[in-house]
């Protein structure tokens, strides 16, 4: 590929080496190029491209591996090195890669022809120099070579394939959004090897051209513009063709065509005529086994040159042009092992074309950078995936600098190399001890305001309190005894007794009860009192808020083994009269708070794990609510939350089925009632979830965690209470929960999560386009079951939150806490959830999720004096 790679106005060169898996770029300097500088990439580099992917006016580049199946993203992160390359997984294996923006969004997108799979995989950039997860498309019988362009008009890319066995090429057109039609296939030549497109008749209408492997010709398809292509014009050319470019060589207006001849060691040089007809074949030497080919003006003289990577000599031939169709005698530039594909751009944005090459057998790229004299630098080389086998450049992280993405043949999967360096964040984390650790909460105890950590010992029978110095670092241990077999799972801090003093509130499993320790506001604490709450069975979910309207507190309670639920109201100190109880499904799991009917007062929705369904009570304002009503969801529902997912100011629902490996949303229509649900498919068990707005388009989108699982989902919506397809990031083993906030104060929502058997936690630095970086872990103690995370704006709270949340003597008081739930087979080992408190008005409000044995609601109403 060709292509300014630093900015030196001069075109410089890079090559794909097959053999020794690296690409070389190649310098252009105003007496030659460079020697190379090579990178390696993946297994048997392919196909390179360049552009750039993050925006930085700086070129990127792009290897396909096709002995890794993967493709290379090389980022520039200075004016002449990259950044170690990042792979993403293709189809099997890739051979030829291509680069455009697919959706319309101004951030360049990815295209790579697998041959085995028989299809493309598209990678939708994000604008930072990631990508999503791909998306496939069939096309013919081993697809070799994959080129873009507007072939309908519509302003929108489409995609053209060479099939080397079917004898065709397969036409897709783009939607504008990423996505794809069917193919439309057009018969060519025999083993069609290598595709370009370009306006070959002066008709503005894109044309296609296709070299020809097995006929030794070139076929050329003209475009109507409406999408369809007539019927191919084949002109000879040198034995088995395997590479085709475009240019207008003779400065005649009219775009010519060059070829690389595998068996003739050569490239032939066909003149257009300007009408969709071409003149014979001229010749030119090159080195053994040439195998791709891409033009570019590396001198700086207005003419187009030609630049070919040689399979079987290490290097690449550049030919100078002398604007009359013709070309001066070749210059080589050594790069890696069987050098495969090339691309060129303007890699160190000093105006001058580059090179950069995918290097099969060396597992690498060469980067040579120009002169702008037609020569260029020794390689620098990067290593991708297994046997990269193309290449392509773009700006995919759009910091206005050119990127490389390389696709792997045999790691099928590709290699995206970024041109600036790694993000550098600090995150500091704690672990403390506790017997058999349930939750985890944060918050202020002490007033010094320095984060503190509170913690359930579910085996020791006591809440444990990690004093903060406000550095990352934390006091031991201070521990609060809940009473003997109390087995606390469940906190949550707030002001429960109106003295602006943080307290604790803790639900004890084994006792059946709820316990309140009062803050003294300076670390000290009152002991814990249980009177006022206590239970027949033991509680499973817990939600409050000010149901009645009485500026006071209420509880709703679920329980296991029974399907109602029970509301409690409170008097003044702490003293509770049952009020009737709701029948809800069956094994109520999970609770949520909000006001679906957009009457200001706060309704119920459960989600039922043996009914397969989530339970709506909408609320009257006085303490009581209707009977439920109920909406079909997925199997097992084990988690829910609430947003506004569509964007018409009326509260949504999203449920997580465990056994149905899917989400499903249920669109409200602000008057309590709900749409029947769409569904979602995620992996496999999903059992947590949270809300949040990840792209930073005030639209919400989802994030999955899974039980047993290795990774999170994340899906971005739409506005219109739709969402896409799943993007999955790995974290640790066996996910518990999982969490949102701002943790680099970047103004992006991050994630965090519960990683169970790795004993750690994951955080995953949002880049606030939908994606994110990879994990950092860190340790925390055995089987960490809960996270808290500190959020002190509204707009980065949970939806529930931000529904009740205000703006309090100038800053939001907006926190939330987390429980845990019982695991289906009735094991000591359980999963987290949530609570979340708000304080609105001057009154407390609380959402508990937490483990019990029974299977009603309950709520209480507490007036501290």
């Amino acid at each position: 590929a060709i292509g300014d790679l630093n900015k030196d106005h001069r075109l410089d060169i890079v090559v794909v080496n097959n053999d020794t898996g690296s690409i070389d770029i190649l310098l252009d300097h105003f007496e030659g190029f460079l020697n190379q500088t090579r990178y390696p990439v993946g297994s048997n580099p392919q196909s390179v491209a360049v552009g750039d992917f993050n925006s930085d006016t700086r070129l990127d580049i792009v290897v396909a591996n096709s002995g890794s199946n993967d493709v290379s993203v090389l980022l520039r992160y200075g004016d002449d090195y990259f950044e170690e390359e990042t792979r993403y997984l293709v189809g099997s294996p890739p051979l030829s890669v291509a680069v455009g923006d697919f959706n319309d969004d101004i951030r360049l997108d990815i295209v790579v022809a697998n041959s085995i799979s028989n299809d493309v995989s598209v990678l939708v950039g994000y604008g930072n120099g990631s990508f999503a997860k791909e998306t496939k498309y069939s096309v013919g019988s081993s697809p070799s070579s994959v080129a873009v362009g507007d072939f309908n008009n519509d302003t929108r890319l489409d995609i053209v394939v060479a099939n080397l066995y079917s004898n065709d090429v397969s036409v897709l057109l783009g939607y504008g959004n990423g996505s794809f039609v069917e193919q439309t296939r057009y018969s060519v030549g025999s083993n069609p090897q290598s595709v370009a497109v370009g306006d070959f008749n002066s008709d503005t209408r894109l044309d296609i051209v296709v070299a020809n492997a097995g006929s030794n010709d070139v076929s050329v398809l003209l475009g109507y513009g409406n999408g369809s292509f007539g019927k191919e014009t084949r002109y000879s050319v040198g034995p088995s063709p395997s590479s085709v470019a475009v240019g207008d060589f003779n400065n005649d207006a009219r775009l010519d065509i060059v070829v690389v001849n595998w068996d003739s060691d050569d490239v032939s040089v066909l003149l257009g005529y300007g009408n969709g007809s071409f003149g014979k074949e001229t010749r030119y030497s090159v080195g053994p086994s040439p195998s791709s080919v891409a033009v570019g003006d590396f001198n700086n003289d207005t003419r187009l040159d030609i630049v070919v990577a040689n399979g079987d000599s290490t290097d690449v031939s550049v030919l100078l042009g002398y604007g009359n169709g013709s070309f001066a005698k070749e210059t080589s530039y050594l790069v890696g092992t069987y050098p495969q594909s090339l691309a060129v751009g303007d890699f160190n944005n000093d105006t001058r074309l580059d090179i950069v090459v995918a290097n099969r057998n060396s597992i690498d790229v060469s980067i040579l950078l120009g002169y702008g004299n037609g020569s260029f630098a020794e390689q620098i080389r990067y290593s991708v995936g297994s046997w990269p086998s193309s290449v392509a450049i773009g700006d995919f992280n759009n910091d206005t600098r050119l990127d490389i993405v390389v696709a792997n043949y045999y790691s099928n999967d590709v290699s995206v190399l970024l041109q600036y360096g790694a993000i550098a964040y600090e995150i500091a984390y704690a672990s403390g001890g506790g017997s058999s650790l349930r939750c985890v909460v944060i918050g202020d105890l002490n007033n010094d305001t320095n984060v503190d950590i509170v913690l359930a010992n579910y085996g020791t029978n006591n809440v444990g309190i990690l004093f903060g110095y406000g550095n990352g670092n934390f006091e031991n241990q201070m521990m609060l005894s809940t009473g003997s077999i109390s087995h606390p799972i469940s906190i949550a801090i707030d002001d429960f007794n109106g003295d602006s003093v943080v307290d604790i509130a803790v639900v004890n499993y084994g006792t059946k009860d709820v316990g309140m320790i009062l803050g003294n506001g300076n670390g000290t604490f009152a002991n814990e009192t249980t009177e006022g709450v206590s239970f027949d069975s033991r509680p499973l979910a817990v939600a409050s808020g000010d149901f009645n309207n009485d500026k006071r507190s209420e509880i709703v309670i679920a329980y296991n083994g029974r399907d109602n639920v029970d509301i409690f109201l409170a008097y003044n100190r702490g003293s509770f009269v049952r009020e009737p109880r709701y029948s809800v499904g069956s094994l109520p799991y999970s609770v949520a708070v909000g006001d679906f009917n957009n009457d200001t007062r706060l309704d119920i929705v459960v989600a039922n794990l043996y009914s397969n369904d989530a339970s709506v009570l909408l609320g009257y304002g006085n303490g009581s609510f209707a009977e439920q009503t109920r909406y079909s969801v997925g199997s097992n529902p084990q988690s829910l939350a609430v947003g506004d997912f569509n964007n018409d100011t009326r509260l949504d629902i999203v449920v997580a089925n465990l056994d149905s490996h899917d989400v499903s949303v249920l669109l409200g229509y602000g008057n309590g009632s709900f749409a029947e649900q769409t569904r979602y498919s995620v992996g496999s068990n999903p059992r947590s979830l949270a809300v949040g707005d990840f792209n930073n388009d005030t639209r919400l989108d989802i994030v999955v965690a899974y039980y047993g699982g290795n990774h999170v989902s994340v899906l971005l919506g739409y506005g219109n209470g739709s969402f896409g397809k799943e993007t999955r990031y790995s974290v640790g083993s066996d996910t518990q929960s999982l969490a949102v906030g701002d943790f680099n104060n970047d103004t992006r929502l991050d994630i965090v999560v519960a990683n169970g058997d790795s004993s750690d936690v994951s955080v995953l630095l949002g880049y606030g386009n939908g994606s994110f970086a990879e994990q950092t872990r860190y340790s925390v103690g055995t089987y960490p079951k809960s996270l808290a995370v500190d959020i002190n704006e509204c707009v980065e709270a949970p939806s529930v939150c931000q529904q009740f949340c205000e703006n309090i003597s100038g800053s939001y008081i907006c926190k939330y806490a987390c429980g845990y739930e019982k695991d289906l087979d009735g094991r000591s080992d359980r999963q987290a959830s949530k609570i979340y408190r708000m304080n609105f008005n001057g009154t407390q409000s609380t959402v508990i999720i937490e483990d019990n044995q029974t299977h009603f609601l309950r709520a209480l109403a507490i007036d501290w004096i």
